[in-house]
């Protein structure tokens, strides 16, 4: 009677382990399949070698950033439920474009608005000799502020500014005395954004 016991105890102790190790096996199996399932997969097509993916939040702050390797199509995850409540964006700096997805995450939930989907040509800059071009693609006429300065070390001082609108295709001419490397910034201003070059 006491071996009857003993052994009901040791299958009992058994049986109790058994299902405290299973349970413990589902909460993992649980929690990589819901990370899985978690995770956004984006393409993002027409990339090139160099590109630059990054995620930002409403501020402008960056989250992310990678540059991409590959040709054509790039897709990459993402666990966005992660992100605190609030707006964010995608961008795809593609040298003179940048294409911008934005998305909200709200309790987990990561919604897409695709209305908002957008893409921003950024000016080119050329420099040959004293000359420097400029061209940028307006396709809504969207104004662009040029500032021109000229830099010296503690200094700056603005030699030329203007602003060009209504018109789909931006070109400008510019000749500036005493061109040299790194002694002249330009500072451009478009939809919100502004890009920087230093010649």
């Amino acid at each position: 009677m006491k071996n009857v016991l003993k052994h009901s105890r040791k299958g009992i102790l058994m049986v109790i382990m058994m299902t405290t190790l299973l349970s413990f096996a589902n909460e993992v199996s649980i929690f990589n399949i819901e990370n899985e399932t978690n995770r956004t997969s984006l393409p993002f097509n027409y990339v090139s070698p160099g590109n630059l993916l990054s995620i930002k939040d409403s501020n402008g702050v960056i989250l992310h950033k990678e540059v991409i390797q590959t040709t054509d199509v790039f897709s990459t995850g993402f666990d966005l439920t992660m992100l605190p409540n609030g707006a964010y964006m995608f961008e795809v700096d593609k040298g003179l474009e940048i294409s911008v997805i934005p998305f909200s995450v709200k309790s987990g939930l990561v919604l897409f608005n695709k209305e908002k989907e957008a893409i921003f040509y950024k000016p080119h800059t050329r420099v040959e000799g004293s000359v420097v071009y400029i061209n940028k693609l307006a396709l809504d006429g969207e104004p662009l502020k040029i500032h021109i300065y000229s830099t010296t070390p503690g200094s700056e001082g603005l030699l030329f500014s203007e602003t060009i609108e209504n018109t789909t295709s931006i070109q400008r001419v510019y000749r500036l005395k005493g061109l040299s490397s790194g002694s002249h910034k330009i500072v451009f201003h478009s939809e919100g954004r502004e890009y920087v070059k230093h010649i």
